[in-house]
């Protein structure tokens, strides 16, 4: 046996290996999460240079705040529409993928590169093809469709586009895992299922859904991650939260509160807050998943 597979006999050893991780650990995620914990206490001044002690006020203040419940309404109704576009449309995607036999790495690399685009680059390009009077994209559907599409004022428009933008930047992550998937069921009951005469819109919904449901579980969770805090450089270089905080997402406006308004002890709670809904979320969907999921025998 090699020095490599030994296992560790002196339980020193393998916690100074373990170093590294925590001290990284501790820095970057526990500290940080108890601070915004700690600060979500104090009313703050100058980027937290003064704090003051005012308990659960900050808490109260969202609570009755109009502003933070429409931003709370938004970002749930962005959530579910992303959560549920992209996993229909990568489904349809990957099905397509799944099927195609000829160029298939071909077509799966066309599929999944906007993935490989940081957020912030996306979001610039997409201004650009997608702005009301200078955009391509714009320029043709207006022509197609005879409307005008200033999602520049129109609160429901840029929502719609935020989404649409939301669910095109996350379809590569989802087909990903769906087409890996989806080449793990089993070919004889692919076969067994075209001799039954079953139809492919079935195939899909009666066969491989129930199969590939623990990799559909997943993609929701980490969906909702996603829709939660990984939209922020959409909504900064797209729509700054407007028009008429219609795209003012839970994660821009506590950003804003912090930088823009010094409120750090009130961003610190609107975190707090955030974090622990989407918690809440993911126990509510590991929950669900354990009874409807299956995992095999």
């Amino acid at each position: 046996m090699s020095d490599f597979t030994k296992p560790y006999r002196s339980t020193t050893q393998a916690g100074l290996l373990l170093v590294p991780t925590l001290v990284v650990l501790v820095a970057f995620l526990y500290y940080p999460a108890v601070e915004t914990f700690r600060l979500s206490f104090f009313q703050t001044l100058l980027l937290g240079t003064g704090q003051q002690f005012v308990g659960i006020d900050n808490y109260v203040a969202l609570a009755t705040s109009a502003e933070y419940r429409q931003s709370l309404f938004v970002s749930v109704l962005f959530a579910a529409a992303v959560v549920v576009g992209t996993l229909v449309v990568s489904l349809f995607i990957s099905y397509l993928l799944f099927e195609v036999r000829a160029g298939a790495s071909g077509y799966l690399l066309a599929a999944i590169w906007p993935y490989a685009l940081p957020t912030a680059v996306a979001a610039t390009i997409l201004l650009f093809m997608l702005h009301p009077t200078l955009g391509i994209v714009t320029h043709y559907l207006e022509a197609l469709t005879g409307l005008t599409l200033d999602w520049f004022t129109s609160g429901p428009l840029a929502f719609g586009v935020l989404v649409a933008v939301a669910v095109w930047k996350q379809l590569g992550y989802n087909i990903i895992f769906l087409v890996a998937a989806l080449n793990n069921v089993p070919e004889t009951l692919t076969e067994s299922a075209r001799l039954d005469g079953v139809g492919r819109l079935r195939m899909l919904v009666r066969v491989y859904l129930p199969l590939i449901s623990p990799t559909l579980t997943f993609l929701v969770v980490m969906n909702t991650i996603y829709a939660f805090f990984g939209a922020f450089p959409l909504v900064d270089l797209m729509t700054s939260g407007g028009p008429n905080n219609a795209t003012n997402l839970l994660i821009f406006k506590l950003y804003r509160d912090a930088f823009s308004f010094n409120s750090l002890g009130l961003a610190s709670a609107e975190s707090t807050v955030l974090f622990g809904i989407v918690s809440i979320l993911m126990y509510v969907q590991l929950r669900f998943s354990d009874r409807h999921a299956h995992y095999g025998a």
